[in-house]
């Protein structure tokens, strides 16, 4: 990385040699313009509209319109001239709560590394920062141009946001503000039930630029030559809703499905009739089962017990009389 920026952090009475740097960088794929036919860079000649001619860098300047085709012409000399305190210094004006600074007033994030020996008061400020939880409001100069900003400590780096300035924030004016629009407590609680379900930590990580890596296929694919492959059309997107309450539980049993989890009350909101035939049928579950009579329960079997026990008894009597007739039988041949 290169250091954009050499100062120092002014802490009281303290003074930290610090460099900074950008602490991000944009991914964005870049394309140049260039003629359809043969590939050439078109250039842009910065020329002037009043004379005609082609202007270099150094004969350009600054111009701040006044309306009616009038023009004020500032120079380098107008800027250094200008009242910047801070040009080389980190000014510290107090230190507040990180969760009073409203997010939507952050607008760049750079590093601060220690310079030179300020590794030991650099050290100290980024503890004392970790153990009050707070941040430090500061005032610094970049490219001319004096900034709000704020310091905060991240993976063990002070890390320097810069800030709009309040009345860069714009006010929200819209219509349906001055609206009386009222929510009914079974959608706010079906709402709630749905960010209960799709609750979860943010882990950055996680997320990834899919336009980003299709359109970096398709660069690939021209460079060797190969089919480019249209990627699947993804599904439509849902008309708007006419059922409030439709929708959001539909939203829930997919987040739920999604988990591997079963949908909330059959998927369904509970109304008096349901909430009645749910009642109805947790009584009967409770309520002892009755006897059946003695006749019915087991009718057959005992049908089949007494069959059973008549065989037995054919039987056993059948064994008594064979032996009788055997001796019957046996009795003469003694004799003769």
């Amino acid at each position: 990385m290169r250091a954009i920026w050499k100062g120092a952090v002014s802490f009281g009475l303290v003074s930290i040699g610090v460099r900074v740097f950008s602490a991000t960088e944009e991914k964005d794929i870049r394309f140049h313009q260039v003629h359809r036919e043969d590939g050439g860079r078109i250039r842009y000649k910065r020329t002037c509209s009043v004379c005609g001619e082609e202007v270099s860098y150094d004969d350009i300047a600054k111009g701040y319109d006044l309306g009616g085709g009038e023009m004020v012409i500032l120079t380098d000399e107008d800027f250094a001239e200008l009242p910047l305190s801070t040009s080389r210094a980190i000014d510290v004006l107090e230190f507040v709560p990180a969760e009073q600074v409203d997010p939507i007033l952050y607008n760049k994030a750079y590093f601060l590394e220690p310079d030179g020996n300020a590794t030991k008061p650099y050290v100290l400020l980024r503890d004392a920062l970790t153990d009050s939880d707070r941040v430090a409001i500061v005032k610094i100069a970049l490219r001319q141009r004096e900034q709000l900003a704020t310091l905060r400590v991240r993976e063990g780096v002070l890390l320097l946001n810069t800030m709009l300035w309040p009345d860069e924030i714009r006010t929200p004016d819209f219509g349906f503000l001055d609206e009386d629009i009222s929510v009914r407590p079974p959608e706010l609680a079906m709402a709630t039930s749905l960010i209960d379900s799709m609750a979860g930590d943010f882990e950055p990580d996680a997320f990834t630029d899919d336009y980003r890596a299709a359109l970096q296929e398709v660069i690939d694919a021209k460079v060797e030559g190969r089919e480019i492959v249209a990627p699947e059309e993804e599904e439509a997107a849902p008309a708007a809703a006419v059922d409030l309450m439709a929708a959001l539980r539909a939203s829930v049993d997919r987040a739920r499905a999604a988990r591997g989890e079963e949908p909330a009350d059959g998927g369904r909101e509970p109304t008096p009739i349901t909430s009645a035939r749910s009642a109805k049928k947790a009584a009967e579950k409770k309520a002892p089962a009755k006897k059946a009579p003695a006749k019915k329960a087991g009718g057959k079997e005992a049908g089949g017990a007494k069959k059973t026990a008549a065989k037995k008894t054919t039987k056993k009597a059948a064994e008594k009389k064979a032996p009788a007739k055997q001796a019957k039988k046996a009795a003469p041949r003694k004799t003769a």
